[in-house]
Protein backbone atom coordinates (compact mmCIF):
# COMPACT_ATOMS: atom_id res chain seq x y z
CA UNK A 1 0.00 0.00 0.00
CA UNK A 2 1.38 3.41 -0.93
CA UNK A 3 0.45 6.98 -0.14
CA UNK A 4 0.93 8.25 -3.70
CA UNK A 5 -2.27 9.55 -5.25
CA UNK A 6 -4.51 9.05 -2.23
CA UNK A 7 -4.77 12.75 -1.45
CA UNK A 8 -5.51 13.71 -5.05
CA UNK A 9 -9.09 14.87 -5.64
CA UNK A 10 -11.72 15.67 -3.04
CA UNK A 11 -11.68 14.06 0.41
CA UNK A 12 -14.54 11.81 1.46
CA UNK A 13 -14.62 13.63 4.81
CA UNK A 14 -13.45 17.13 5.69
CA UNK A 15 -13.62 18.23 9.33
CA UNK A 16 -12.70 21.80 10.22
CA UNK A 17 -12.33 23.53 13.58
CA UNK A 18 -14.03 20.76 15.55
CA UNK A 19 -14.48 21.78 19.19
CA UNK A 20 -16.25 19.84 21.94
CA UNK A 21 -16.76 20.33 25.66
CA UNK A 22 -18.18 18.01 28.31
CA UNK A 23 -19.27 19.64 31.59
CA UNK A 24 -17.02 22.62 30.95
CA UNK A 25 -13.99 20.44 30.08
CA UNK A 26 -12.71 21.05 26.54
CA UNK A 27 -11.79 17.74 24.94
CA UNK A 28 -11.36 18.94 21.35
CA UNK A 29 -9.84 22.28 20.39
CA UNK A 30 -10.40 23.31 16.77
CA UNK A 31 -9.30 20.03 15.17
CA UNK A 32 -9.00 19.67 11.36
CA UNK A 33 -9.05 16.29 9.61
CA UNK A 34 -9.25 15.14 5.97
CA UNK A 35 -10.08 11.54 5.10
CA UNK A 36 -9.76 10.32 1.50
CA UNK A 37 -11.42 7.37 -0.26
CA UNK A 38 -9.33 4.21 -0.19
CA UNK A 39 -6.99 5.31 2.59
CA UNK A 40 -6.36 4.21 6.16
CA UNK A 41 -5.93 7.34 8.24
CA UNK A 42 -4.52 6.51 11.68
CA UNK A 43 -5.58 8.69 14.60
CA UNK A 44 -3.18 8.40 17.54
CA UNK A 45 -2.54 9.98 20.92
CA UNK A 46 -2.62 9.24 24.61
CA UNK A 47 -5.83 8.48 26.49
CA UNK A 48 -7.76 11.72 26.84
CA UNK A 49 -6.24 13.20 23.67
CA UNK A 50 -9.69 13.37 22.05
CA UNK A 51 -9.41 10.52 19.51
CA UNK A 52 -12.62 8.71 20.42
CA UNK A 53 -14.58 11.96 20.73
CA UNK A 54 -13.54 13.07 17.23
CA UNK A 55 -14.45 9.64 15.86
CA UNK A 56 -17.84 9.72 17.59
CA UNK A 57 -18.61 13.19 16.21
CA UNK A 58 -17.95 11.84 12.72
CA UNK A 59 -20.24 8.85 13.38
CA UNK A 60 -23.11 10.86 14.93
CA UNK A 61 -22.67 9.68 18.52
CA UNK A 62 -21.79 13.24 19.63
CA UNK A 63 -22.47 16.63 18.05
CA UNK A 64 -19.65 19.17 17.81
CA UNK A 65 -20.06 22.45 19.73
CA UNK A 66 -18.45 24.30 16.83
CA UNK A 67 -16.75 23.53 13.54
CA UNK A 68 -17.97 21.85 10.37
CA UNK A 69 -18.13 18.39 8.81
CA UNK A 70 -18.39 17.81 5.07
CA UNK A 71 -19.16 14.48 3.43
CA UNK A 72 -18.25 14.32 -0.28
CA UNK A 73 -18.15 18.13 -0.30
CA UNK A 74 -21.61 18.60 1.29
CA UNK A 75 -22.04 20.03 4.82
CA UNK A 76 -23.59 17.48 7.20
CA UNK A 77 -24.66 17.43 10.83
CA UNK A 78 -25.45 14.03 12.27
CA UNK A 79 -27.59 13.97 15.41
CA UNK A 80 -27.51 10.17 15.74
CA UNK A 81 -25.53 7.12 14.56
CA UNK A 82 -28.58 6.08 12.51
CA UNK A 83 -28.39 9.35 10.56
CA UNK A 84 -24.68 8.88 9.97
CA UNK A 85 -25.21 5.28 8.86
CA UNK A 86 -27.89 6.37 6.39
CA UNK A 87 -25.30 8.74 4.90
CA UNK A 88 -22.71 5.94 4.64
CA UNK A 89 -20.67 6.58 7.82
CA UNK A 90 -20.30 3.81 10.39
CA UNK A 91 -18.19 3.07 13.47
CA UNK A 92 -16.83 -0.22 14.81
CA UNK A 93 -16.38 0.23 18.56
CA UNK A 94 -13.67 -1.42 20.63
CA UNK A 95 -16.39 -3.02 22.77
CA UNK A 96 -18.32 -5.12 20.28
CA UNK A 97 -22.10 -4.56 20.23
CA UNK A 98 -23.49 -7.92 19.10
CA UNK A 99 -26.26 -10.17 20.43
CA UNK A 100 -24.63 -13.46 21.35
CA UNK A 101 -27.71 -15.69 21.12
CA UNK A 102 -28.68 -14.49 17.64
CA UNK A 103 -27.17 -15.65 14.38
CA UNK A 104 -24.60 -13.78 12.34
CA UNK A 105 -27.24 -12.82 9.75
CA UNK A 106 -29.65 -11.61 12.44
CA UNK A 107 -26.92 -9.38 13.90
CA UNK A 108 -25.87 -8.02 10.51
CA UNK A 109 -29.42 -6.94 9.59
CA UNK A 110 -30.63 -6.09 13.10
CA UNK A 111 -33.22 -3.32 12.73
CA UNK A 112 -33.15 -3.46 8.94
CA UNK A 113 -34.32 -7.02 8.23
CA UNK A 114 -35.55 -7.68 4.67
CA UNK A 115 -39.29 -8.41 4.65
CA UNK A 116 -41.37 -10.53 2.27
CA UNK A 117 -45.15 -10.68 2.54
CA UNK A 118 -45.06 -9.11 5.99
CA UNK A 119 -42.51 -11.47 7.57
CA UNK A 120 -38.72 -11.45 7.81
CA UNK A 121 -37.19 -12.97 4.68
CA UNK A 122 -34.57 -15.18 6.34
CA UNK A 123 -33.45 -16.77 3.09
CA UNK A 124 -32.59 -13.40 1.56
CA UNK A 125 -31.03 -12.16 4.82
CA UNK A 126 -28.74 -15.18 5.01
CA UNK A 127 -27.89 -15.03 1.30
CA UNK A 128 -26.99 -11.32 1.51
CA UNK A 129 -24.88 -11.97 4.62
CA UNK A 130 -23.11 -14.88 2.91
CA UNK A 131 -22.30 -12.64 -0.07
CA UNK A 132 -20.78 -9.98 2.20
CA UNK A 133 -18.77 -12.57 4.14
CA UNK A 134 -17.51 -14.07 0.89
CA UNK A 135 -16.55 -10.63 -0.42
CA UNK A 136 -14.36 -10.08 2.65
CA UNK A 137 -12.79 -13.53 2.50
CA UNK A 138 -14.50 -14.73 5.69
CA UNK A 139 -15.48 -18.17 4.43
CA UNK A 140 -15.03 -19.68 7.91
CA UNK A 141 -18.13 -17.85 9.18
CA UNK A 142 -21.64 -19.06 8.39
CA UNK A 143 -24.62 -16.67 8.38
CA UNK A 144 -26.39 -19.17 10.64
CA UNK A 145 -23.63 -19.38 13.28
CA UNK A 146 -24.66 -18.11 16.75
CA UNK A 147 -22.42 -15.13 17.50
CA UNK A 148 -21.57 -16.45 20.98
CA UNK A 149 -19.66 -19.34 19.36
CA UNK A 150 -17.41 -17.06 17.30
CA UNK A 151 -13.89 -15.95 18.21
CA UNK A 152 -13.21 -12.29 18.99
CA UNK A 153 -11.68 -11.83 15.54
CA UNK A 154 -14.73 -13.37 13.87
CA UNK A 155 -17.03 -11.08 15.86
CA UNK A 156 -14.96 -8.14 14.66
CA UNK A 157 -15.59 -9.31 11.09
CA UNK A 158 -19.33 -9.49 11.79
CA UNK A 159 -19.27 -5.89 13.05
CA UNK A 160 -17.60 -4.81 9.81
CA UNK A 161 -20.03 -6.82 7.68
CA UNK A 162 -22.85 -5.17 9.62
CA UNK A 163 -21.49 -1.78 8.57
CA UNK A 164 -21.03 -2.87 4.94
CA UNK A 165 -24.64 -4.09 4.77
CA UNK A 166 -25.65 -0.42 4.85
CA UNK A 167 -23.41 0.53 1.92
CA UNK A 168 -20.88 2.28 4.13
CA UNK A 169 -18.34 4.60 2.48
CA UNK A 170 -16.57 5.85 5.61
CA UNK A 171 -15.65 3.41 8.39
CA UNK A 172 -14.27 4.44 11.78
CA UNK A 173 -12.49 1.65 13.69
CA UNK A 174 -11.70 2.08 17.40
CA UNK A 175 -8.90 -0.22 18.65
CA UNK A 176 -10.01 -3.11 16.41
CA UNK A 177 -7.08 -5.38 17.38
CA UNK A 178 -7.02 -4.72 21.15
CA UNK A 179 -8.39 -8.16 22.02
CA UNK A 180 -6.98 -10.12 19.07
CA UNK A 181 -4.19 -12.69 19.00
CA UNK A 182 -1.29 -12.22 16.56
CA UNK A 183 -2.67 -14.51 13.86
CA UNK A 184 -6.08 -12.83 14.15
CA UNK A 185 -4.44 -9.42 13.68
CA UNK A 186 -3.06 -10.61 10.33
CA UNK A 187 -6.59 -11.58 9.27
CA UNK A 188 -7.84 -8.10 10.18
CA UNK A 189 -4.98 -6.53 8.22
CA UNK A 190 -6.15 -8.36 5.11
CA UNK A 191 -9.72 -7.29 5.74
CA UNK A 192 -8.78 -3.61 6.11
CA UNK A 193 -6.76 -3.73 2.90
CA UNK A 194 -9.68 -5.25 1.00
CA UNK A 195 -11.93 -2.47 2.29
CA UNK A 196 -9.42 0.09 1.01
CA UNK A 197 -9.37 -1.60 -2.38
CA UNK A 198 -13.14 -1.00 -2.50
CA UNK A 199 -12.55 2.72 -2.02
CA UNK A 200 -13.80 2.86 1.58
CA UNK A 201 -12.19 5.59 3.70
CA UNK A 202 -11.05 4.24 7.07
CA UNK A 203 -10.35 6.27 10.21
CA UNK A 204 -8.27 3.95 12.39
CA UNK A 205 -7.60 4.45 16.12
CA UNK A 206 -4.94 2.27 17.72
CA UNK A 207 -2.38 2.32 20.53
CA UNK A 208 -0.25 -0.29 18.74
CA UNK A 209 2.36 1.64 16.80
CA UNK A 210 3.39 -1.43 14.80
CA UNK A 211 -0.01 -1.72 13.17
CA UNK A 212 -0.24 2.05 12.69
CA UNK A 213 2.87 1.84 10.52
CA UNK A 214 1.81 -1.45 8.91
CA UNK A 215 -1.61 -0.23 7.79
CA UNK A 216 -1.91 3.52 7.59
CA UNK A 217 -1.32 5.86 4.67
CA UNK A 218 -1.43 8.98 6.85
CA UNK A 219 -1.16 9.59 10.59
CA UNK A 220 -2.79 12.36 12.63
CA UNK A 221 -1.61 13.00 16.19
CA UNK A 222 -3.82 14.59 18.86
CA UNK A 223 -2.59 15.78 22.25
CA UNK A 224 -4.80 17.32 24.95
CA UNK A 225 -7.60 17.75 22.40
CA UNK A 226 -5.49 19.68 19.90
CA UNK A 227 -4.00 18.74 16.52
CA UNK A 228 -0.22 18.22 16.74
CA UNK A 229 0.57 17.01 13.24
CA UNK A 230 -0.97 15.21 10.27
CA UNK A 231 1.55 13.67 7.87
CA UNK A 232 2.04 10.77 5.46
CA UNK A 233 3.22 7.63 7.21
CA UNK A 234 6.42 7.65 5.13
CA UNK A 235 7.46 10.98 6.70
CA UNK A 236 7.39 9.69 10.29
CA UNK A 237 9.50 7.25 12.29
CA UNK A 238 8.32 5.42 15.42
CA UNK A 239 10.51 7.65 17.55
CA UNK A 240 9.17 10.85 15.98
CA UNK A 241 5.60 9.66 16.39
CA UNK A 242 6.06 8.90 20.09
CA UNK A 243 7.73 12.28 20.60
CA UNK A 244 4.72 14.00 18.98
CA UNK A 245 2.35 12.00 21.21
CA UNK A 246 4.01 12.31 24.60
CA UNK A 247 6.81 14.85 24.23
CA UNK A 248 9.67 12.38 24.65
CA UNK A 249 11.49 9.80 22.55
CA UNK A 250 10.80 6.07 22.33
CA UNK A 251 14.04 5.23 24.14
CA UNK A 252 13.04 7.45 27.08
CA UNK A 253 9.95 5.30 27.72
CA UNK A 254 12.03 2.46 29.16
CA UNK A 255 13.63 2.73 32.60
CA UNK A 256 17.30 1.72 32.99
CA UNK A 257 17.95 -2.02 33.08
CA UNK A 258 19.18 -3.75 36.21
CA UNK A 259 22.88 -3.63 37.00
CA UNK A 260 24.67 -6.79 38.11
CA UNK A 261 24.72 -5.43 41.67
CA UNK A 262 20.91 -5.14 41.63
CA UNK A 263 20.35 -8.75 40.57
CA UNK A 264 20.27 -11.45 43.26
CA UNK A 265 20.21 -15.22 43.39
CA UNK A 266 18.06 -17.39 41.13
CA UNK A 267 14.48 -17.18 42.32
CA UNK A 268 12.64 -19.27 39.72
CA UNK A 269 14.14 -22.18 37.80
CA UNK A 270 12.51 -24.66 35.43
CA UNK A 271 14.36 -27.88 34.55
CA UNK A 272 13.13 -30.16 31.77
CA UNK A 273 9.50 -29.08 32.19
CA UNK A 274 7.04 -30.62 29.74
CA UNK A 275 3.30 -30.81 29.13
CA UNK A 276 1.03 -31.28 26.11
CA UNK A 277 2.16 -28.03 24.48
CA UNK A 278 5.70 -27.57 25.82
CA UNK A 279 8.86 -29.67 25.58
CA UNK A 280 11.89 -29.68 27.88
CA UNK A 281 11.62 -26.07 29.11
CA UNK A 282 14.75 -24.87 30.94
CA UNK A 283 14.83 -21.29 32.16
CA UNK A 284 15.75 -19.22 35.18
CA UNK A 285 14.85 -15.78 36.52
CA UNK A 286 16.87 -14.11 39.26
CA UNK A 287 15.60 -11.79 41.95
CA UNK A 288 15.61 -8.24 40.60
CA UNK A 289 15.70 -9.36 36.97
CA UNK A 290 13.22 -8.96 34.10
CA UNK A 291 13.50 -11.81 31.62
CA UNK A 292 11.65 -11.39 28.34
CA UNK A 293 9.93 -14.33 26.68
CA UNK A 294 9.58 -13.84 22.91
CA UNK A 295 8.22 -15.96 20.08
CA UNK A 296 5.59 -16.08 17.37
CA UNK A 297 1.93 -16.69 18.13
CA UNK A 298 1.49 -20.35 19.08
CA UNK A 299 5.17 -20.85 19.96
CA UNK A 300 4.23 -21.50 23.59
CA UNK A 301 4.88 -18.21 25.41
CA UNK A 302 1.49 -18.01 27.14
CA UNK A 303 1.57 -21.78 27.67
CA UNK A 304 4.74 -21.31 29.77
CA UNK A 305 3.02 -18.59 31.80
CA UNK A 306 -0.05 -20.76 32.39
CA UNK A 307 2.06 -23.77 33.38
CA UNK A 308 4.33 -21.85 35.76
CA UNK A 309 1.23 -20.38 37.42
CA UNK A 310 -0.64 -23.70 37.72
CA UNK A 311 -3.39 -23.06 35.16
CA UNK A 312 -2.20 -25.86 32.83
CA UNK A 313 0.48 -27.52 35.02
CA UNK A 314 3.63 -29.20 33.76
CA UNK A 315 3.37 -33.00 33.67
CA UNK A 316 7.08 -33.63 34.17
CA UNK A 317 10.23 -31.74 35.07
CA UNK A 318 11.14 -29.66 38.11
CA UNK A 319 10.14 -26.20 39.28
CA UNK A 320 12.41 -24.64 41.90
CA UNK A 321 11.64 -21.56 43.95
CA UNK A 322 14.60 -20.03 45.81
CA UNK A 323 16.51 -23.28 45.25
CA UNK A 324 13.82 -25.60 46.62
CA UNK A 325 11.68 -27.93 44.47
CA UNK A 326 8.00 -26.98 44.59
CA UNK A 327 4.79 -28.44 43.16
CA UNK A 328 2.55 -26.01 41.29
CA UNK A 329 -0.64 -27.98 40.71
CA UNK A 330 -3.16 -25.11 40.57
CA UNK A 331 -3.35 -21.29 40.48
CA UNK A 332 -4.10 -21.28 44.20
CA UNK A 333 -0.97 -23.35 44.89
CA UNK A 334 1.06 -20.91 42.78
CA UNK A 335 -0.27 -17.88 44.65
CA UNK A 336 0.48 -19.47 48.02
CA UNK A 337 4.05 -20.11 46.85
CA UNK A 338 4.41 -16.46 45.83
CA UNK A 339 3.97 -16.83 42.06
CA UNK A 340 1.64 -14.24 40.49
CA UNK A 341 0.15 -14.25 36.97
CA UNK A 342 -0.94 -11.09 35.15
CA UNK A 343 -3.02 -12.61 32.35
CA UNK A 344 -3.05 -11.23 28.78
CA UNK A 345 -6.87 -10.89 28.91
CA UNK A 346 -7.40 -8.39 31.70
CA UNK A 347 -11.14 -7.94 31.05
CA UNK A 348 -12.01 -11.61 30.58
CA UNK A 349 -9.69 -13.16 33.18
CA UNK A 350 -7.98 -10.41 35.18
CA UNK A 351 -10.81 -8.28 36.54
CA UNK A 352 -14.34 -8.41 37.89
CA UNK A 353 -15.49 -5.41 35.87
CA UNK A 354 -18.67 -4.68 37.86
CA UNK A 355 -16.86 -4.77 41.19
CA UNK A 356 -15.04 -1.85 42.77
CA UNK A 357 -11.38 -0.97 42.44
CA UNK A 358 -10.89 -1.97 46.08
CA UNK A 359 -12.61 -5.36 45.71
CA UNK A 360 -10.57 -6.15 42.60
CA UNK A 361 -7.33 -5.20 44.32
CA UNK A 362 -8.12 -7.64 47.15
CA UNK A 363 -9.60 -10.36 44.93
CA UNK A 364 -6.69 -12.82 44.96
CA UNK A 365 -5.82 -12.21 48.60
CA UNK A 366 -9.38 -13.03 49.67
CA UNK A 367 -9.67 -16.08 47.42
CA UNK A 368 -6.35 -17.84 47.90
CA UNK A 369 -5.39 -17.50 51.54
CA UNK A 370 -6.61 -18.58 54.93
CA UNK A 371 -9.05 -16.43 56.85
CA UNK A 372 -6.34 -15.41 59.31
CA UNK A 373 -4.02 -14.20 56.51
CA UNK A 374 -6.90 -12.45 54.75
CA UNK A 375 -7.70 -10.46 57.87
CA UNK A 376 -4.19 -8.99 57.90
CA UNK A 377 -4.72 -5.27 57.32
CA UNK A 378 -4.03 -3.99 53.81
CA UNK A 379 -3.66 -0.22 53.44
CA UNK A 380 -5.71 -0.14 50.26
CA UNK A 381 -5.09 3.56 49.59
CA UNK A 382 -1.33 3.00 49.81
CA UNK A 383 -1.59 -0.06 47.56
CA UNK A 384 -3.47 1.85 44.87
CA UNK A 385 -1.14 4.83 45.25
CA UNK A 386 1.89 2.57 44.74
CA UNK A 387 0.63 1.65 41.25
CA UNK A 388 -0.68 5.19 40.54
CA UNK A 389 -4.30 4.16 39.88
CA UNK A 390 -6.41 7.17 38.88
CA UNK A 391 -10.01 6.66 40.04
CA UNK A 392 -12.71 8.79 41.68
CA UNK A 393 -12.48 6.56 44.75
CA UNK A 394 -11.60 2.94 45.70
CA UNK A 395 -15.34 2.23 45.44
CA UNK A 396 -15.58 3.13 41.72
CA UNK A 397 -16.43 0.19 39.47
CA UNK A 398 -13.41 -0.97 37.47
CA UNK A 399 -15.34 -0.98 34.17
CA UNK A 400 -15.41 2.82 34.22
CA UNK A 401 -11.59 3.15 34.34
CA UNK A 402 -9.33 3.64 31.33
CA UNK A 403 -7.45 0.63 29.99
CA UNK A 404 -4.22 1.81 31.58
CA UNK A 405 -5.81 2.21 35.01
CA UNK A 406 -7.51 -1.17 34.70
CA UNK A 407 -4.10 -2.72 34.06
CA UNK A 408 -2.72 -0.99 37.16
CA UNK A 409 -5.58 -2.48 39.22
CA UNK A 410 -4.61 -5.94 37.92
CA UNK A 411 -1.04 -5.31 39.08
CA UNK A 412 -2.30 -4.01 42.44
CA UNK A 413 -4.29 -7.24 42.87
CA UNK A 414 -1.07 -9.22 42.71
CA UNK A 415 1.01 -6.81 44.77
CA UNK A 416 -1.50 -7.33 47.58
CA UNK A 417 -0.19 -10.90 47.98
CA UNK A 418 3.49 -9.83 48.01
CA UNK A 419 4.75 -12.11 45.20
CA UNK A 420 8.29 -13.42 44.79
CA UNK A 421 7.77 -14.15 41.09
CA UNK A 422 5.60 -12.10 38.73
CA UNK A 423 4.65 -13.53 35.32
CA UNK A 424 3.21 -10.79 33.10
CA UNK A 425 1.60 -11.67 29.76
CA UNK A 426 1.11 -8.74 27.34
CA UNK A 427 1.17 -6.20 30.22
CA UNK A 428 0.50 -3.13 28.03
CA UNK A 429 -1.96 -4.51 25.47
CA UNK A 430 -4.58 -1.90 24.53
CA UNK A 431 -3.20 0.99 26.60
CA UNK A 432 -1.67 4.23 25.39
CA UNK A 433 1.99 5.19 25.31
CA UNK A 434 1.89 7.29 28.47
CA UNK A 435 0.16 4.52 30.43
CA UNK A 436 2.70 2.05 29.05
CA UNK A 437 5.54 4.04 30.53
CA UNK A 438 3.81 3.99 33.93
CA UNK A 439 3.56 0.18 33.72
CA UNK A 440 7.23 -0.06 32.69
CA UNK A 441 8.30 2.04 35.68
CA UNK A 442 6.13 -0.06 37.98
CA UNK A 443 7.60 -3.35 36.73
CA UNK A 444 11.15 -2.08 37.01
CA UNK A 445 10.41 -0.79 40.51
CA UNK A 446 9.16 -4.24 41.55
CA UNK A 447 12.33 -5.79 40.15
CA UNK A 448 14.43 -3.38 42.19
CA UNK A 449 12.56 -4.64 45.27
CA UNK A 450 13.69 -8.19 44.51
CA UNK A 451 10.74 -9.56 42.53
CA UNK A 452 11.71 -11.91 39.68
CA UNK A 453 9.74 -10.98 36.55
CA UNK A 454 9.04 -13.12 33.48
CA UNK A 455 7.59 -10.84 30.81
CA UNK A 456 5.79 -11.88 27.62
CA UNK A 457 5.08 -9.33 24.91
CA UNK A 458 4.28 -9.35 21.20
CA UNK A 459 5.75 -5.85 20.82
CA UNK A 460 9.44 -6.41 20.19
CA UNK A 461 10.59 -2.84 20.98
CA UNK A 462 8.86 -3.18 24.36
CA UNK A 463 10.34 -6.61 25.07
CA UNK A 464 13.85 -5.55 24.04
CA UNK A 465 13.63 -2.25 25.92
CA UNK A 466 12.46 -3.81 29.18
CA UNK A 467 14.36 -7.12 29.37
CA UNK A 468 17.67 -7.85 31.09
CA UNK A 469 17.78 -11.06 29.02
CA UNK A 470 15.54 -12.39 26.24
CA UNK A 471 14.51 -16.03 25.84
CA UNK A 472 13.01 -16.90 22.45
CA UNK A 473 10.56 -19.74 21.89
CA UNK A 474 9.94 -21.78 18.77
CA UNK A 475 7.53 -24.70 18.44
CA UNK A 476 7.04 -25.25 22.18
CA UNK A 477 10.73 -25.08 23.07
CA UNK A 478 13.29 -22.49 24.13
CA UNK A 479 15.14 -21.80 20.88
CA UNK A 480 17.83 -19.60 22.39
CA UNK A 481 18.83 -16.86 24.81
CA UNK A 482 19.93 -13.33 23.92
CA UNK A 483 21.65 -10.76 26.14
CA UNK A 484 20.16 -7.35 26.92
CA UNK A 485 19.31 -5.19 23.91
CA UNK A 486 19.40 -7.64 20.97
CA UNK A 487 18.24 -6.58 17.54
CA UNK A 488 14.72 -7.39 16.40
CA UNK A 489 16.29 -9.47 13.61
CA UNK A 490 18.04 -11.69 16.17
CA UNK A 491 14.79 -12.31 18.03
CA UNK A 492 12.87 -13.08 14.85
CA UNK A 493 15.52 -15.44 13.50
CA UNK A 494 15.35 -17.54 16.67
CA UNK A 495 11.57 -17.32 16.67
CA UNK A 496 11.48 -18.77 13.15
CA UNK A 497 13.98 -21.54 13.91
CA UNK A 498 17.16 -19.95 12.49
CA UNK A 499 20.55 -19.21 14.01
CA UNK A 500 21.79 -15.72 14.89
CA UNK A 501 25.12 -14.01 14.31
CA UNK A 502 27.10 -12.11 16.93
CA UNK A 503 26.31 -8.71 15.35
CA UNK A 504 22.57 -9.32 15.84
CA UNK A 505 22.94 -9.40 19.62
CA UNK A 506 24.35 -5.88 19.84
CA UNK A 507 22.45 -3.19 21.70
CA UNK A 508 19.29 -2.16 19.80
CA UNK A 509 17.52 0.15 22.22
Amino acid sequence: MTVTGLTEGAPAVRMRGITKQFLGNTVLRGVDLDLYPGEVHALVGENGAGKSTLMKILAGVHTADSGSVELDGRPVTFSSPRQALAAGVSIVHQELNLLGDRSVAENVFLGSEPVRRGVVDRRRMEADTAALLDELGAEDISPRDPVRLLSVAQRQVVEIVKALSSDVRVLAMDEPTAALADHEVELLYGLVRRLCDRGIAILYVSHRLVEVFDLSHRITVLKDGALVTSRPRSELTSDELVRHMVGRSLDALFPPRATEAEVGATRLRLRGCTNERLSDIDLSVRAGEIVGLAGLQGAGRSAVARAVCGVDPFRSGTIELDGEPVRVSSPRAAVRLGIAHVTEDRKGEGLALRQSVKDNALLVRRAAFSRRWRKKAVPISELLKSVAVVARSPDQEVRFLSGGNQQKVVLAKWLAVEPKVLVVDEPTRGIDVGAKQAVYELLRGLAREGVAILMISSELPELIGMSDRVLVMHDGRIAGELPAGPTEEAVMRLATGHAVTESMTEEAV
